[in-house]
């Protein structure tokens, strides 16, 4: 299939094709009105899709000759008052311009994209092992060792803390989110919802996902980066015990307990007191008393050298005979350096030119 294409959704990137799960193509050329959004279609190959969203398919490609994904965006024929194309067009260009200024190992690497309303096109480098939460699914309940979840937490949390230093809040933190190459190293993915820390107010009606959302958020009150803090909490809860967090409740019901009981999941008892403690302590209601990510990798690498010294957690040196949780307060606080590692100033935002 090498024939032009005049707009993005003639692509074979939808499922109207009735083979469009064993046929791949490749796109040559596209015209827009909107040159800065172009891209070289003509260096793209569209393969079998491999999962899908509400308004999104996702399919292997090549971009390059190198393996890639590719998400098609589209709005739905039925959206009558625009109310869908004007959520998935910011939500397009939200990701794509994060995306375009953040660069760590544990963080997805933007491609390219391109911008067609209706139709919209993200390409990211391809993770082979497909997203946390499928991995965790595929266990059917059975719990990973005590050292993959470290090594696992300190690549989410590696990658937080890098994204926290630029300015920028996720808001949608959880497994399904963060995505595990073929080496089994994570990386942060969908920032959809993302927002410069300074600016996430004023975009207050594009909300997370309940089960993974911190009080002050479900409230809708002020709140910072300490909510991706909160919800790092329930992942680690989650890569723990194999089970989704309040899985005995809908949504609504789960941030409705959060809010009005402060509940949080049951921590198994056979759980090393120190990630205990560290999971509460993400957790805790009060985002002040919530580490930064910095901290939590620190932490993480202690766990990571005990575990590897003797097979176990050291619980954190606690000389003043102090609880786990204020002992783990102590340790961080002992180790923090001497100036922030966190820049909340407002990053102004590259001119685009989806070319990367």
């Amino acid at each position: 299939m090498a024939t032009a294409v005049k707009h993005l959704s003639s692509m074979r990137l939808n499922d109207k094709s009735k083979n469009s799960k064993h046929r791949g193509g490749k796109v040559t050329a596209i015209e827009t009105s909107e040159d800065k959004w172009n891209i070289d279609l003509s260096k793209l190959f569209v393969g079998p899709r491999f999962a899908h969203g509400a308004h999104s398919r996702l399919y292997h490609g090549l971009y390059e000759d190198e393996p890639v994904a590719v998400k098609n965006i589209k709005v739905p024929d039925d959206d009558e008052h625009g109310t869908i194309a004007a959520t998935l067009d910011k939500q397009f260009f939200t990701e794509v311009t994060l995306l375009s200024r953040l660069h760590h190992p544990n963080v997805l690497k933007l491609v390219a994209a391109c911008r067609n309303p209706p139709v919209y096109c993200v390409i990211t480098e391809y993770l082979s092992e497909g997203s946390l939460r499928s991995y965790l699914h595929k266990l059917e309940g059975k719990t990973i060792s005590l050292q993959k979840l470290i090594a696992f937490s300190l690549d989410i949390a590696r990658g937080m803390e890098y994204i926290h230093s630029q300015g920028v809040v996720h808001r949608d933190l959880k497994p399904e989110n963060v995505l595990i190459n073929d080496d089994f190293h994570l990386k942060i993915a969908d920032f959809g919802i993302a927002c410069e820390e300074a600016h996430c107010e004023l975009l207050a009606d594009d909300l997370g996902t309940y089960r993974w959302m911190a009080p002050e958020m479900i409230k809708r009150k002020s709140y910072g980066r300490k909510v991706d803090v909160y919800s790092f909490g329930l992942m680690l809860w989650e890569m723990l015990t194999g089970r989704i967090p309040f899985e005995d409740m809908t949504p609504v019901q789960a941030a409705f307990a959060v809010l009005n009981k402060n509940s949080r999941p049951v921590i198994p008892s056979n759980c090393p007191p120190a990630m205990r403690a560290l999971m509460e302590q993400c957790w805790s209601l009060n985002p002040d008393k919530r580490p930064e990510f910095w901290q939590v990798v620190k932490v993480l690498e202690q766990f990571e050298s005990s575990l590897a010294r003797d097979g176990t957690l050291t619980p954190l040196q606690n000389p003043c005979g102090l609880d786990h949780k204020k002992g783990l307060l102590h340790w961080i606080h002992k180790h923090s350096p001497t100036h922030q590692h966190h820049s909340s100033g407002f990053v102004a935002k590259p001119k685009f030119t989806c070319i990367f």
